[in-house]
């Protein structure tokens, strides 16, 4: 029998269980986290969406946390495919603890249970286990774990872009943790060691994926201006490079828009996300993952400007389209999700978005 699906607790609840358990006031927390009484309220109610990364980072640092402990990881009782993702978690976790370089023939084994079917390279190897799964999924420290394996493998090819890419999958995962300076630092050195060798094969890819990542970081550190200054470089080289797979990171004009809405979604002119994608045509690259998160992105952008929800629950169903499993399990649509029905149901209307929302178990 298929169990009876209980609500999610929205990221609010995890917000004002984790305050009370302190045994802190609202005025406390919030002066803790950087922001006003009245903000930290209001998201706590359910008045505000919490749907804004670097401030939910901001409030997971003050209750002494991490973003994903507040955000949580759903998974709709419906939905097989979302569902045996977050099952295949347990098997990737073992399979990264158990993988020991120094033993050749078990690496290989270990590595056929992260997902391949032959044996591969180390420099293949070193690509597999990198951790964005991981942590798109909701376990950033799995994530890192997964990072530092990477890294191992990396480290013992001695290709220099490689290990750009293992520094780009533990910036990631710092990220995740909320830790920007450390995300930013591993990042930016990084860049600073693979420019000299940006003429081999993938390395301009490499130091443009990694300049992203500093953009997000220096976002996270509240410093605006130095993330649009990453994101023009990354840019100026994404026009060298064109459309590119190299790695699996399709760096190229079209990606680096994509970062950029993202990054603009969650900063204090979401007006610019919005402006950004007018432009950006997601179609440009070959795979849903990365579609997704333009259309996902970009809904949560139209969601904070007045008069544009319609095209915000567009937005929505067209990422469920391209990807459900990520948008059914992605704490920051559900928040979303949950904003734009409560503002639904003022007004006439909205029978797709609580249809939307239904699928998300969101009431």
């Amino acid at each position: 029998m298929t169990p009876r699906p209980t609500p999610d607790l929205s990221i609010g609840d995890r917000i004002r269980d984790r305050r009370l358990r302190r045994g802190w006031s609202i005025r406390h927390a919030a002066s803790r986290a950087g922001v006003s009484h009245a903000t930290w309220s209001r998201i706590e109610r359910g008045l505000q969406a919490a749907d804004n990364r670097f401030m939910l980072s901001d409030l997971a640092a003050a209750l002494e946390c991490s973003p994903a402990d507040l955000a949580g990881t759903a998974v709709p009782a419906g939905d097989r495919e979302a569902a045996a993702a977050h099952h295949a978690v347990y098997r990737i976790r073992q399979a990264l603890v158990d993988l020991d370089l120094s033993a050749p023939a078990r690496s290989v084994e270990t590595a056929a249970d992260v997902g391949l079917s032959t044996p591969p390279p180390l420099a293949e190897l070193a690509r597999t286990v990198a951790s964005s799964v991981l942590r798109n999924l909701g376990h950033p420290a799995d994530a890192w774990l997964g990072a530092e394996r990477c890294r191992d493998a990396a480290d013992a090819t001695r290709d220099p872009v490689l290990q750009g890419y293992a520094a780009y999958a533990r910036a990631g995962a710092a990220n995740a943790c909320g830790s920007f300076e450390r995300g930013y630092t591993l990042a930016e050195r990084a860049v600073d060691a693979l420019r000299p060798h940006a003429a081999r094969p993938g390395g301009a890819e490499m130091i443009g994926s990694l300049q992203l990542i500093c953009a997000y970081a220096s976002r996270g550190r509240r410093r605006p201006d130095d993330s649009r200054a990453w994101c023009a470089e990354a840019a100026a080289l994404a026009r060298q490079t064109g459309e590119t797979t190299t790695l699996g990171l399709y760096f190229g004009p079209t990606n680096v828009d994509i970062w950029r809405i993202g990054i603009e979604a969650d900063g204090d002119d979401p007006g610019r996300a919005a402006r950004l994608a007018q432009d950006t045509d997601p179609a440009r690259l070959p795979v849903g993952f990365r579609q997704v998160f333009y259309y996902s992105d970009t809904a949560r952008a139209l969601a904070r400007l007045r008069g544009r929800d319609r095209e915000a629950v567009r937005f929505l169903l067209t990422a469920e389209r391209v990807a459900p499993q990520h948008v059914h399990t992605s704490p920051l649509v559900q928040e979303t999700a949950r904003a734009l029905l409560d503002r639904s149901r003022r007004v006439a209307g909205g029978t797709e978005l609580r249809a939307f929302c239904e699928r998300l178990q969101i009431g």
